[in-house]
């Protein structure tokens, strides 16, 4: 009879420990399984292994693979599209060098103009900061791929920008070259060149008055692509859209246009003289300096006084630095990457 019982007994028990083991395990497979079913942007653009990135509210990381963080850098689906999302305030922690906010992607291996190397990138602006003053060049705009030296004045050879006027309902997308400038950096300029749209220059009468809308310009929500090929020295930029006309342009990143004071451009006495920069640029430009790519949304408006400065300081709203107000009230800049690339540089297409 004892026995009969006891093997019952056995049984049920070993049921019993089997049943409390798989509920034990149940959240942790769950979690295992939401974890292999969520998208990052290393699954979307695999070329992340390439860079680090600095966020928004002063997050860096230099290790990207199946990496994320909410409301700065993450993946969206649209029409079964999967766009990297970068989105950044107008004021948070900015770098070392810079008063602007970024959710950007920066290079980790550099190279030289004469070693040159390519970046492409397939995006769309979805949003850029609805305050500003409009006699501010850097006002409503976003940078959303450069080329940055990591030597001598640390300037960039090359910014790419996307920048909407309030009420309007198309944009321009431009591309600003930074002269190396010749001893004190205090002088040191842009020359802005249109893409679609209007340059950096074309401004508001007053802090509120906006000039007209630009009749071949891009909208928000609207897709563009670039591909910036440093090729022996030379930079060859090509910039597509459907329902646009292809630009191409070319710069020579070893000798320089702007070596002489009769050499700045009509733009740059007009932009610049306010500010009193009027420097020029050394003669082989930014011959062996090392380069490094950036890309994602390196957030142009800032809160800074147009008084202190009429060409970057943007006197945009800010909210005392509050993030959540920002996003609230348009003061931020988000852009989407559905695609890009990161290689050496090489020789430029014959059309």
């Amino acid at each position: 009879m004892g026995k009969s019982i006891a093997k019952p007994l056995f049984v049920f028990s070993v049921i019993l420990s089997l049943f409390f083991f798989l509920g034990a395990c149940a959240p942790k497979v769950k979690k295992e399984k939401q974890e292999k079913t969520m998208v990052f942007p290393s699954d979307v653009l695999p070329f992340m292994d390439q860079w680090k990135i600095l966020l928004g509210d002063g997050t860096y990381k230099d290790s990207l693979l199946n990496y994320a963080k909410k409301d700065y850098f993450y993946v969206e689906n649209e029409d079964q599209i999967n766009w990297v999302v970068y989105k950044t305030p107008n004021a948070g922690i900015s770098s070392k060098n810079s008063h602007n906010t970024r959710t950007e992607l920066g290079q980790i291996k550099e190279w030289t103009p004469e070693e040159g190397g390519k970046l492409t990138g397939t995006l769309k602006v979805q949003h850029v900061s609805t305050s500003g003053d409009a006699r501010v060049a850097a006002s409503y705009s976003v940078v959303v791929g450069q080329i940055h030296s990591h030597q001598g004045h640390e300037n960039e050879p090359l910014k790419i920008f996307y920048k909407k006027f309030p009420g309007h309902e198309k944009g321009s997308v431009f591309w600003n070259y930074e002269i190396n400038t010749e001893g004190n950096n205090s002088g040191r300029w842009d020359y802005s060149t249109a893409v679609w749209g209007y340059d950096m220059s074309v401004l508001g009468a007053s802090p509120d008055s906006y000039p007209e809308e630009p009749e071949n310009g891009i909208t928000l929500g609207e897709e563009f692509s670039y591909e910036v090929n440093v090729f022996e020295g030379i930079m060859y930029l090509t910039f597509t859209s459907d329902g646009h006309p292809t630009q191409r342009f070319t710069k020579n990143l070893l000798k320089s246009e702007f070596a002489k004071k009769e050499d700045m451009p009509q733009q740059i006495k007009a932009l610049y003289t306010a500010i009193g920069r009027d420097g020029v640029e050394r003669e082989n430009a930014y011959a062996g300096e090392l380069q490094f790519f950036k890309q994602g949304a390196y957030n142009q408006t800032n809160g800074k006084s147009p008084e202190d400065n009429i060409v970057w300081s943007t006197g945009s709203a800010v909210y005392g630095g509050d993030i959540k107000q920002q996003y609230a009230n348009g003061s931020f800049t988000e852009v989407w990457f559905s695609a890009g690339s990161l290689g050496p540089g090489t020789p430029p297409t014959v059309e």
